[in-house]
């Protein structure tokens, strides 16, 4: 028969509630105590009923991570891809299972509210960044503790937990290294203006440039972080201004796109136009021909700042709602 607690504890010659606190692992149970009821719990092969153990402590063992963007960007994008690792592994080292929900569209927005306000989750991670993205306004009215990835376009971050990248400072870092290399004319391939770090990159371009709102539109275009909108963005910049010099370019794959435009304009990089780029994805920035200069930011240390302080709010000892900022830094290579 399987084992119960009670043959644990009389096995490890505790009670009862002595065994339930140490493999709990509550405070109030001496050292030697708790070497012995998990001595005896690994000898019987006892594991404990989770159902029961989740009626006692309220927990599911079991987080949400919840990316609200669509299912190809989600697939394609290897921003994501290190998020979905990073929080797997971090999560599956403090003993909790990852629950990934995709929310494509307005439609799936109840769906995913009935089943976070279920029971079936401790918290969740949750990353939606569009400015007209209904989900972080309606998930402000569930009593669960969550952590957004990323900064929230507007005035809409009031009561939120957030972790973001300093996004603007990235980019001023990109410009303040084209500026030394002696170049003029810098460019952007902006990322869609309805996302924050997309936002706070174009800032940081134009700012550390002191750009005006005409010179701003001249020397911009807008892509939407694809390979594909980084070529087509970077083409019709080129056809503007035919003498651009350099280009500080929003994400890697937009990069990517952007350095196959000048190739096919015949234009050489670095020594005609340098590129810079934002993310340092790993596999893509060291790829490309030639290899990409970009803004290093770590997406598993977002996780991980995200997954800490998600585990303080569910233990109720969490830090005040407000935007936490990671560093990022400058990763020279051959294209600038």
């Amino acid at each position: 028969m399987r084992p119960t607690l009670e043959d644990v504890a009389a096995y490890a010659g505790v009670s009862r509630s002595t065994a339930s606190r140490a493999l709990n692992a509550e405070v109030y149970v001496s050292p030697d105590a708790r070497e012995k009821v998990l001595v005896a719990a690994q000898a019987l092969g006892y594991s404990p009923n989770q159902a029961a153990r989740s009626l006692v402590t309220r927990r599911t063992n079991a987080i949400a991570l919840v990316l609200s963007e669509p299912e190809p960007k989600v697939l394609e994008d290897p921003y994501f891809a290190e998020i979905v690792r990073g929080a797997f592994r971090e999560l599956s080292g403090r003993g909790s299972q990852m629950l990934m929900m995709l929310v494509d569209s307005r439609e799936d927005v109840p769906g995913t509210l009935r089943f976070l306000e279920g029971g079936h989750v401790d918290g969740a991670l949750v990353f939606a960044s569009h400015q007209a993205d209904p989900l972080p306004t309606a998930l402000r009215l569930l009593r669960l503790p969550m952590v957004f990835g990323g900064g929230r376009p507007g005035s809409g971050t009031r009561g939120l937990h957030l972790v973001d990248f300093d996004n603007e400072g990235g980019a001023k870092l990109a410009v303040e290294h084209l500026l030394s290399l002696g170049r003029k004319r810098i460019g952007t391939v902006a990322g869609p203006q309805d996302q924050r770090a997309a936002i706070d990159r174009c800032a940081g371009w134009r700012t550390t440039l002191g750009l005006d709102d005409r010179a701003t539109a001249r020397l911009s275009e807008e892509g939407d972080f694809s390979s594909e909108s980084g070529e087509r963005a970077m083409a019709r910049l080129l056809k503007r201004v035919p003498r651009l010099d350099a280009v500080f370019v929003a994400n890697d794959p937009m990069a990517a796109g952007a350095l196959r435009a000048l190739r096919a304009a015949g234009r050489r990089v670095p020594q005609d136009v340098a590129v810079v780029g934002f993310d340092d994805h790993r596999g893509l920035a060291e790829s490309t021909q030639p290899p990409l200069t970009t803004i290093h930011q770590d997406p598993r240390g977002q996780v991980r700042q995200m997954v800490d302080t998600l585990f303080q709010l569910i233990d109720g000892a969490g830090p005040p709602p407000g935007r936490q900022v990671l560093p990022v830094s400058l990763v020279r290579r051959d294209s600038a």
